[in-house]
């Protein structure tokens, strides 16, 4: 019978094997960088940046301030570590995981010849010519492509057919990215960014799944088959395959998590053979809505009890907690969210909201205290200024005076 894991040991588990638990004092600079990515596998990438953007949120959260621009040289030119794809949505992710997603690259292009509506058979000759211009003049972003005659339709998410085009060919692998300016994607040729050797190396479906879960189980520490599934958006059926040999291979070892089933009855997972199991957690962090502890809401639940969403899209006067919410995370346990602007025209940090669970500790105020002058420091602002919102905002304000 499988062995049965309280809902605390899974919670470090996870917290664990997500880089949390491991803060040291030494000076955070490539290695370390690239340390936590090849751990977390992934970071997703969002347009928001109310606060910080959200690939560069997790480093913080599990290693503390560091220079931005270490993250940036990691992303950008021929000796970049990682690039992106479409993953647990676009994601930067270390550039030897890129031949893993052939099989998405091809089910993209096969679903684009099979409607006779998409807009790729309609444009072929646009496709063409994108696939010409990065050959004659090298790396671009969209903007330095566009003329014209190419007029944007719409407000200001609008794509032009530049964009369109080149963000089909970028789902299909025809063009890669080759970094970001100034948030804005460049793309390239394959052969103008990674390795023979890279370029060549054919990976079948049913050996990039294998890989693919292998690599969510050992980012999960412990999980469902629905949770390794969703770190990289897969389907159900290849994944259960995939566990399945990895069980047979000893890397998963079934388990069973109280509280993670229906009633009594404890829920089915798999923890990885490389796991830790802490005995205490004490991390302290605030989190980025898309990291990989809190981004799959029912995941976040069943670990910390804490009903997470996001509310950017939902009417102001029907938000509760705020427009950009970030979970609080102290020990092994989501205590609370606190709402962040950063205004940097002002240099202030803007707490726009702070709110705590009810099972929140006495000291959270004081702990995320801690934790925003940091930010502040991270993000080169002078002066904190809590607003009087929520059931968190009066401790807090009180801890910053």
């Amino acid at each position: 019978m499988p062995e049965t894991i309280s809902p605390a040991l899974a919670r470090r588990i996870a917290l664990a094997a997500q880089g949390f638990g491991s803060r040291t004092a030494t000076a955070i600079g490539i290695r370390q960088l690239t340390g936590l990515v090849n751990r977390i596998e992934l970071l997703q990438i969002d347009s928001v940046n109310v606060f910080e953007r959200s690939h560069y949120m997790p480093a913080f959260s599990r290693l503390g301030a560091y220079d931005k621009a270490q993250l940036d040289r990691l992303t950008t030119g021929r000796e970049a570590r990682f690039t992106e794809y479409w993953a647990h949505e676009a994601s930067f992710l270390p550039v030897e995981m890129w031949p893993l997603f052939h099989w998405r690259m091809q089910h993209f292009r096969d679903r684009s010849a099979q409607n006779t509506n998409d807009w790729s058979n309609a444009n072929r000759p646009m496709l063409d010519w994108l696939l010409a211009e990065l050959a004659a003049h090298g790396p671009m972003p969209a903007s330095a492509i566009e003329h014209d005659a190419n007029r944007r339709r719409g407000p200001w998410w609008g794509w032009s057919d530049v964009k369109t085009g080149l963000e089909t060919l970028f789902r299909w692998g025809d063009v890669v990215s080759a970094g970001r300016i100034r948030f804005e994607r460049v793309y390239a040729l394959p052969e103008q960014v990674f390795s023979p050797e890279l370029l060549g190396q054919g990976i079948s479906s049913t050996d990039a799944h294998r890989e693919l879960v292998s690599r969510s189980a050992r980012a999960h520490g412990i999980g469902t088959m629905k949770d390794f599934a969703d770190y990289f958006r897969l389907k159900s059926a290849p994944t259960l395959v995939a566990i399945r040999d990895l069980e047979e291979a000893g890397e998963l070892i079934p388990v069973q998590v109280l509280g993670w089933g229906t009633g009594r009855t404890p829920g089915a997972a798999w923890l990885h053979r490389d796991a830790r199991l802490p005995r205490s957690m004490d991390a302290q962090a605030v989190l980025s809505p898309f990291d990989p502890v809190v981004w799959e809401r029912a995941r976040a639940l069943r670990l910390f009890d804490f009903h997470y969403r996001i509310e950017i899209y939902t009417p102001e006067p029907k938000r509760v907690f705020g427009y950009y919410s970030l979970p609080i995370l102290l020990g092994d346990t989501v205590v609370g969210r606190v709402d962040l602007k950063n205004d940097r025209q002002a240099g202030v940090l803007r707490v726009q909201s702070a709110w705590a669970e009810p099972s929140s500790p006495a000291d959270a105020a004081a702990r995320l205290a801690l934790v925003l002058r940091e930010a502040a420091t991270w993000q080169g602002l002078d002066e904190i200024i809590v607003v009087p919102r929520g059931n968190l905002a009066a401790g807090l304000a009180s801890e910053l005076d």
